[in-house]
């Protein structure tokens, strides 16, 4: 075929188009510039969003923009009847010189193309090319009248049987308008390029005004006003998306910003949704802003559905969001559509997408049994979600027909889709399939125990000053043995003894003296610490001896005892800490929420012998690195089979920080488990900035040596933001920062009290499978798959310079993690 008419080929249907390209590369169709027309389009018009491209295939893409009427406004919502005749070139050509720009396309053409924008789907068009060639780069450009897009590229896959060396692409997540700022996007467009982009969800957020949107951002992005809009509360406050016009306006203004389009430019997207797509932490077509109703009787309980609402979501996705996926517009059912799919990058890698949302069973707490989110999908007691979820199973046959993420059809694909043959198996997450949990006994021993420490060793100086004669050391053996029980007189003859005894015999001489064996070795632990730091003077000798005691007695007591310790009784908290003795997950929105299905997934891996398994996952606005166990709650947390990377969000505020805000409404007590409020003197006009240091890291992390050192780069990001919004201009903020660093060094506060605290909460090695853990960060992530492994880069962003996005120096700390092919681990490197 040596002719092609632009038509030929050309299925027709008014929502998804598709067409072939031209047989050969050289079958010389005119270039965009002439040769062919785009017909009257009626006036001018322009491209207000862009244009993008999506899920590339061996021989396909997706091909997607929106056209309006010059004179209309960016987000004019178009009436139906307002349509627009276009013209669609692709060609093979370089043309990179072009991008960023509308001048016409070169060279010949493997498609033109003859569209519609139609006024009834908002201007937009999504039509898919087939034929083309396999692992090539491609420029495209639409034009309604004279008026031309921008020009686009993308790259389709590799073959199916091709020897890939090399696969890269970036990974985005949770980019909120309304707080923050977007220039993760502008940095990718300054690395090297990418094959594609993964989006993991959360590309709108549906709310306006609400509480986590209320930080600040980046003047760029203005204030979002839904056309219609519902309150989320009452008759004031924040609103939600409640119409498929306020779906189409968020698209339409998130996909205005610049640097996003730029992006959708040059790189396809592979996109999926998350809760935010439709409402927050969504279930089906299930909103849960409130609490919904709970039957106690029954068990039962339910959320408000809207399934009008769910549909015109779905159907705003599918009209934005371009992707090679089933949906069926004149449907009134909320499963019109489906969005989980697959693609195979030669014999190198395999990606399955998953839809976490809309076939999902209901979160196992419901939140008006336990009065709100708090219990129900956060901080959750572990107990009490396995039993809940243990009754919805027994109440369906033993099966995961009530307890499901991903609902039985899905399951069954996923399954399937694990037992393809390439090396890597890449599964597109939406919540993190990592345990994240806490053992609230160990945590609460741990503070407690921190508590007691100015009190015991203000006790310790006392008595050195009362009873020993200025010897701090003996001071603190005595100290030690009454903490311990002991009786004032057995105190002082055991404290004696063991400064009489050589350094291995003190615990059998404490003993000899009328102690049992445990109160001996606190006693001699003690002494022997207070010994140790006499050179640093009796104050750092009477810490030394408190930490002692408090680690080696007061700890171990309340782990043993929980509420009832002795020590937990005499603080006056026992009432209001007693809920807390038990183990808690974080998060149950999460996978964590739906254990059994994880639980039969993990399993399936690793009775079929499925290696190489890596999940690329977003939602929970942090940086993660670790393994996933068939079973958490086995001895040892159970066998590792697969690899979970997630990724912070773009802009979205961090989980750090909503925890943060939401510990105090279950104890104040709790706070040190996230943060601790730092303020530093500047000595300069700036005066004292605050920064509350995040301890959540050590809280969930594995354990770990932590250094001064340590806590100095936990602390920089966090140093720096907090100057630049103190208002130190951009080329003052790293001097200043490193001097506020240095000497934070040797101040106490901070070289003693924080790194003691940071210590304990990572001793408590809550969750050994995670490798890394960043809980306070926006950025994004890049991935990088050769046959012999896997290496991600977190790429974390630098915080906004008073109401701009940083500039030149985005990027505040790139963590890389490696994994091997063939080994279920995660190193960093």
């Amino acid at each position: 075929m040596t002719a092609i008419d632009r038509r030929q080929f050309l299925k027709f249907s008014s929502f998804f188009t598709t067409s072939a390209a031209a047989l050969g590369l050289g079958a010389g169709l005119a270039g965009c510039g002439g040769g062919s027309s785009d017909g009257d389009a009626g006036g001018a018009w322009k491209f207000p969003q862009s244009i993008a491209s999506a899920d590339p295939r061996p021989d396909s893409i997706v091909l997607w923009t929106r056209v309006v009427p010059a004179a209309f406004s960016d987000t004019t919502a178009l009436a139906s009847g307002s349509d627009a005749p276009l013209r669609l070139c692709v060609t093979a050509a370089d043309n990179e010189a072009l991008l960023g720009g509308n001048q016409a396309l070169t060279g010949a053409l493997v498609a033109d193309v003859a569209l519609t924008a139609y006024g009834a789907y908002d201007g937009t068009v999504r039509h898919k090319l087939t034929g083309l060639a396999a692992g090539r780069t491609y420029y495209y450009q639409f034009s309604a009248g004279g008026t031309r897009s921008r020009v686009g590229r993308f790259k389709t896959a590799p073959a199916a049987d091709s020897d890939l060396a090399q696969l890269r692409f970036a990974c985005f997540t949770c980019q909120d308008w309304s707080v923050n700022h977007w220039a993760a996007y502008e940095h990718l467009l300054s690395d090297a390029p990418v094959d594609f982009f993964l989006h993991l969800g959360d590309y709108i957020y549906e709310t306006v005004g609400a509480d986590f949107q209320k930080g600040q951002v980046e003047a760029r992005h203005t204030p979002l006003q839904l056309p219609d809009g519902s309150f989320v509360s009452g008759t004031s406050g924040a609103r939600y998306a409640s119409s498929l016009n306020d779906y189409r306006y968020l698209y339409k203004q998130y996909r205005s910003d610049a640097r996003l389009q730029a992006v959708h430019e040059r790189f396809a997207m592979i996109a999926i949704w998350d809760d935010h797509e439709f409402s927050d932490d969504c279930w089906q077509d299930a909103q849960t802003y409130d609490k919904g109703s709970y039957d106690a009787a029954t068990g039962q309980g339910d959320n408000v559905h809207q399934s009008a609402r769910r549909i015109g979501a779905n159907r705003a996705w599918y009209e934005f969001m371009p992707a090679d996926v089933r949906f069926d517009a004149s449907s009134n059912n909320i499963f019109n559509i489906q969005i989980y799919r697959d693609f195979t990058f030669g014999k190198l890698a395999h990606l399955v997408m998953t839809d976490e949302r809309l076939y999902r069973s209901d979160h196992v707490v419901h939140e008006a049994m336990i009065g709100g989110s708090i219990g129900a999908r956060y901080m959750v007691p572990q107990g009490l979600l396995a039993g809940l979820e243990a009754q919805k199973m027994a109440a369906a046959g033993n099966s995961l027909d009530k307890t499901s993420m991903l609902g039985g059809t899905q399951r069954a694909w996923w399954k399937k889709q694990m037992q393809a043959g390439s090396r890597w198996k890449l599964w597109g997450n939406e919540v993190s399939l990592l345990r994240m949990g806490i053992n609230g006994t160990d945590a609460m021993a741990a503070l407690l125990a921190l508590n007691a420490m100015p009190v015991l060793a203000a006790s310790i100086a006392s008595t050195a000053a009362s009873s020993t004669g200025g010897n701090v050391a003996l001071a603190a053996a005595v100290v030690a043995a009454s903490t311990a029980g002991a009786s004032q007189a057995v105190a002082a003859a055991a404290a004696q003894a063991v400064a009489a005894a050589v350094v291995a015999q003190r615990p059998a001489a404490a003993q000899g003296a009328g102690l049992t064996a445990a109160q001996a070795q606190v006693v001699a632990a003690a002494y022997d610490a207070a010994l140790a730091a006499q050179a640093a003077g009796a104050q750092a000798q009477a810490g030394a001896g408190a930490q002692a005691i408090a680690v080696g007695w007061i700890q171990p007591d309340i782990r043993q005892n929980k509420a009832q310790s002795r020590f937990v009784v005499e603080s006056g908290k026992a009432a209001a800490l007693g809920l807390f003795f038990q183990n808690f997950i974080l998060n149950a929105d999460q996978w964590d929420g739906y254990n059994a299905e994880r639980k039969e997934l993990m399993r399936f891996l690793a009775d079929n012998a499925i290696g190489n398994v890596v999940a690329l996952t977003g939602d929970i606005h942090s940086f993660f690195a670790g393994t996933v166990s068939t079973d958490f709650d086995a001895a040892g947390g159970g066998q590792p089979v697969m690899v979970d990377l997630v990724t912070a969000g773009v802009s979205s505020d961090s989980f750090f920080t909503y925890l943060k805000d939401q510990v105090g409404s279950l104890s104040s007590d709790l706070a040190p488990l996230v943060y601790y409020p730092l303020d530093i003197a500047t000595g300069t006009q700036w005066g004292t900035v605050r920064v509350n240091v995040n301890l959540l890291d050590y809280t969930m992390g594995a354990a770990r040596n932590l250094t001064v050192d340590d806590l100095v780069e936990q602390v920089r990001v966090q140093v720096r933001a907090a100057l630049a919004q103190a208002g130190v201009p951009a080329a003052q903020l790293d001097a200043l920062a490193a001097q506020l660093l240095q000497a934070l060094k040797a101040d106490t506060r901070f070289n003693t009290d924080l790194l003691l605290l940071a210590q304990q909460l990572a001793g408590l090695n809550s969750n050994p499978w995670l490798k890394y853990c960043c809980t306070d960060a926006q950025g994004y992530m890049v991935v990088t798959v050769t046959p012999d492994a896997l290496t991600s880069e977190q790429r974390q962003v630098h915080r906004l310079l008073g109401t701009q996005a940083p500039q030149g120096q985005v990027l505040a700390r790139v963590t890389k993690a490696r994994v091997a092919q063939g080994v279920v681990g995660v190193n960093l490197v």
